[in-house]
């Protein structure tokens, strides 16, 4: 009998009729993804679910059995303590799990977990709706399906990627809402694509109806109250929106719908991230308060990887958030791909079975069963803090846009959808055969309905409306200056005593923990670096220094991603484990009872939905250092959609922006074709800066900065690396912050710097100046190098080898945007001297591409000079993998870099020259 009841629980959604159009099978064992050849079949009880499977008889079906006897699956029917007859438990069985609502759960490892919803499934009329409730779900079934077609009506030629087909998915958000928020919940992001989105903002997210009316009129570019145009807009089923709203039971709740592009999927990571600092910042420890929804399509989640990537952040320490109900919008349809051709496995959904979510599968003609699913989803999440899904299957009505023809390659499920009622009529036809409500009670509910959406469209056609001004950023950034309202930046230096105070935290644990003996040599040199000699500190230190005077001025700092606990190149050792018994010991959370939290967390091996994660976490609150670490450079090319999507035009698109870190180490130090370029020549060919312009300077380069999207640079001292951090908190405005950050220079004995250039007025220096003390006077150096990061070492290193007094190196430390003004200066101090841009990339790599026609700009109107170009040979791979080709470039480099009569041509190389220098 048990085995008997745990077939349907474990294979009875297979038999449940959640398919409206009931053409496809999910029972992949049967026929995959077949259309059913007749009714008959669609009903035929499997041989799993056949009472005589098990070997019951008919004569059985009148016998009763008592159900009290399992230990381990108690809940719901198993653990009655009704004696029940056989066919009462078919039908129950039936009841429970082969109607309009299917779920799988018995993949959870978590036997309460799987008790609860046994209790909930078997239990009789698992679902009953009163007038109240019937008559809610009607009113918003109605504005659902009439809000399409309004649009329809009134904007056929536009593409508006509707909801019809699954329409009680509105009626399902609110009731999921609604529960969210009896249970505690008072804020909800959500992230979703472009399918249904816009009835979600009018319908869920409550979007003045009249500004969706005109951005269908009028567009989306919109103004401040000054007039500016603000960014450039996108399209309007791309636009978030973020709403205070009270539920039918009048508790207040805020809602926040993500911009999104069109790259399906890319959302989930930033909603998460966004919900985990809004927990963060509002104290909710236990994540019952702040809660993310994602909505995704069925071909989206089954088939996009950052699904999974995203899905596997939600039990790791640093990046739960509590649990996320995901809901799908099940077409069963991929734009023009049938669902057996978009995935290996039966659901959509079974991607979520990796982290242990039930899944509710629910027939989207069934409103009532979405309501119920969608509510029970919200409790399940309250309960266990942990995902869920909902799948409501439902059809496309229209192709993949409302101009799209669907019969080219879906001709007999179109025409099966052309036939087909839609939910509103379903329904309203089944409440009044059932006699709950009337047909003239349905016609007045649709007439109000038709009212507002009438109004509203008579509002935005007014040649006086216009919409609101538009919010730059959300209500944490009240005060942030926006492009067009000139910022400032405060100093970024450090008193004394301040960093010497934490200079003696950070190189102290406590009383009786076992410290690595290597690392315990390390923290003396540390502290002796920073508290004695003054001088010495390397890249780790200064970070650390540059974190810790940010906790102790109230900035949460937060750190993420793979191996940055200790470091890739074990160079930062924020975490300290004892040696024997692994306790932890974070330094920089015992800076001062009054400090800001400091947040380190190893992320799991993923890229995209971890600087995803942090991108949300930086946007929704400024008051905040939001650093990303890739483990390698290279490495933040498997999340280029956030970088592309997001972080380097959200403000221009969606007007939000983010002070977001991106540390990505960079060196070229003949490790090969991986880890040697961060790609640098990427971030700086998205930089929206103009190259023939030189922009309004003044001292600090505030104005410059705010212009751009975001901030590309390269520092090559401590010291500086330590004002760039504290620069991108110190100011009233946030812009992304590129750091190429190195990995030889982490040790190098030249890297370092004295603890003067921290304090005393000391501030992040755009251009460093040549540093040799016995040059030649300015007009007799005949040769200026500009360059950039790690190669300055090897020029500055060749130089004193050749004993060179005439030749000035000069670093670029800001590269976007361009120092026009330094550059000119440097110019007018060497009058005579030949400018060269020397980089250790390939010629088609590196900064060169963009800072060739800078400099050229720089210098147009002071001496018309140019800079020739230093470097590799264009490549398709951005370095060698053989160390004496490798050792062989730096030195032809380096040759051309001090070559008295220079002249660029490619480098040729034969196996005799290369065999020769592995032999020295």
């Amino acid at each position: 009998m048990l085995l008997f009841i745990r077939s349907y629980q474990v294979r009875g959604h297979y038999m449940c009729k959640f398919d409206p159009l009931g053409i496809n099978d999910a029972n992949l064992h049967v026929d995959k993804f077949s259309y059913r050849g007749s009714q008959e079949q669609a009903d035929s009880v499997p041989k799993f679910l056949d009472y005589r499977t098990y070997g019951f008889t008919e004569a059985d079906l009148e016998r009763e059995f008592y159900l009290n006897a399992s230990v381990s699956g108690r809940g719901g029917l198993i653990g009655s303590k009704e004696k029940k007859k056989l066919k009462e438990i078919i039908q129950i069985m039936k009841e429970a799990y082969c109607g309009t609502v299917g779920v799988e759960f018995t993949h959870i490892a978590d036997l309460e977990q799987q008790n609860w919803i046994r209790s909930k499934f078997e239990k009789p009329k698992k679902f009953e709706f009163d007038e109240q409730a019937t008559l809610r779900v009607l009113d918003r079934l109605i504005y659902s399906v009439q809000f399409e077609s309004f649009l329809a009506t009134k904007y056929n030629t536009t593409k508006r990627f509707g909801l019809e087909g699954v329409d009680s998915l509105i009626p399902g958000m609110k009731a999921m809402i609604d529960t969210a928020v009896e249970l505690g919940v008072e804020s909800i992001d959500i992230g979703m694509p472009h399918r249904g989105r816009l009835n979600v903002l009018a319908n869920v997210m409550r979007k003045p109806l009249e500004e969706m009316l005109y951005e269908f009129m009028e567009g989306t570019i919109t103004a401040d109250a000054e007039g500016h145009l603000l960014g450039s807009g996108d399209v309007k089923y791309h636009l978030g929106f973020t709403m205070d709203r009270p539920t039918h039971s009048n508790r207040n709740v805020h809602i926040s719908l993500c911009a999104n592009p069109s790259h399906l999927e890319a959302v989930n990571p930033i909603v998460e991230g966004k919900t985990r600092a809004k927990q963060h910042y509002s104290g909710d420890t236990e994540r019952k308060r702040c809660m993310s929804v994602v909505l995704h399509g069925d071909a989206a989640f089954a088939g996009q990887g950052v699904v999974y990537e995203t899905l596997e952040l939600s039990d790791i320490k640093g990046y739960t958030t509590g649990g996320t109900i995901h809901i799908i919008a099940n077409n069963q349809i991929g734009f023009t791909t049938d669902p057996r051709f978009s995935r290996s496995s039966p659901y959509c959904t079974d991607v979520a079975k990796s982290v242990g979510a039930p899944i509710f599968h629910v027939n989207g003609d069934d409103p009532e069963a979405v309501c119920w699913v969608m509510s029970l989803a919200a409790e399940f999440r309250q309960t266990f803090r942990k995902d869920v899904v909902v799948d409501i299957v439902g059809y496309r009505r229209h192709g993949h846009n409302e101009i799209d023809e669907p019969m080219f390659t879906q001709p007999l499920m179109y025409k099966i959808i052309k036939k087909h009622p839609d939910v509103l009529k379903i329904y309203s036809d089944k409440l009044v055969a059932e006699g709950r409500v009337t047909r003239e009670k349905v016609e007045e509910m649709k007439a109000a309905a038709n009212t507002v959406f009438n109004e509203a469209f008579e509002k935005a056609k007014d040649p006086n409306y216009r919409p609101p001004p538009s919010a730059w950023f959300g209500t944490q950034w009240k005060g942030y200056k926006t492009k067009f309202q000139l910022g400032k930046n405060d100093e970024t230096a450090v008193p004394k005593d301040t960093l010497q105070s934490i200079g003696e935290k950070i190189s102290a644990v406590p009383q009786g923990f076992n410290i690595h003996r290597k690392l315990e040599k390390m923290m003396r040199d540390k502290r002796k670096a920073v508290c004695d000699q003054e001088k010495g500190i390397d890249w780790g230190t200064a970070e650390a220094l540059a974190f810790g005077s940010l906790l102790l001025e109230g900035t949460h700092v937060r750190l993420s991603g793979q191996d940055v606990e200790r470091g890739t190149f074990s160079h930062r050792h924020a975490v300290l484990h004892d040696q024997k018994n692994e306790t932890k010991y974070i330094p920089l959370n015992n800076l001062s009872p009054n400090q800001a939290m400091f947040a380190v967390f190893n992320s799991n091996l993923s890229e995209y939905a971890v600087l995803g994660f942090e991108l949300g976490y930086a946007m929704e609150n400024p008051n905040s250092l939001v650093c990303w670490e890739a483990q390698f450079g290279d490495f933040a090319n498997t999340a280029q959609v956030i970088i592309d999507q997001f972080i380097s035009s959200g403000e221009q698109k969606w007007l939000k922006g983010s002070g977001l870190v991106m540390l990505l180490p960079h060196g070229f130090e003949g490790q090969g074709p991986e880890h040697s370029s961060a790609r640098l020549e990427r971030y700086l060919q998205m930089c929206d800066d103009d190259p023939d312009y030189i922009p309004e300077m003044e001292d600090t380069g505030v104005r410059q900065i705010q212009d751009v999207n975001m901030q590309v640079v390269n520092p090559s001292t401590p010291a500086n690396y330590f004002h760039l951090l504290r620069r991108q908190i110190r100011r009233d405005f946030r812009k992304p912050l590129i750091c190429i950050s190195p990995k030889s220079l982490l040790r190098h004995p030249q890297c370092q710097s004295d603890l003067l250039d921290f304090y005393d007025n000391k501030g992040f220096q755009r251009v460093l100046p040549d540093s040799l003390e016995d040059i030649v006077p300015d007009k007799e150096v005949q040769r200026l190098i500009l360059c950039s990061g790690r190669v300055y070492y090897d020029l500055a290193a060749e130089r004193d080898k050749r004993n060179v007094k005439d030749v000035a190196i000069v670093r670029i430390e800001q590269i976007c945007p361009f120092p026009y003004d330094r550059v000119g200066q440097m110019s007018i101090r060497y009058p005579n001297a030949e400018i060269f841009w020397v980089q250790e990339e390939p010629f088609n790599q590196g900064a060169w591409g963009y800072v060739q026609p800078r400099i050229a700009t720089a210098l147009r109107d002071l001496n018309g000079k140019e800079a020739f170009y230093v470097g590799r040979n264009a490549a398709a791979s951005p370095a060698t993998g053989s160390p004496a080709i490798h050792q062989a470039e730096l030195d032809r480099i380096l040759e051309d870099a001090f070559a008295p009569n220079y002249k660029h041509e490619q480098w040729q190389w034969r196996l005799s020259d290369l065999l020769s220098k592995t032999k020295k």
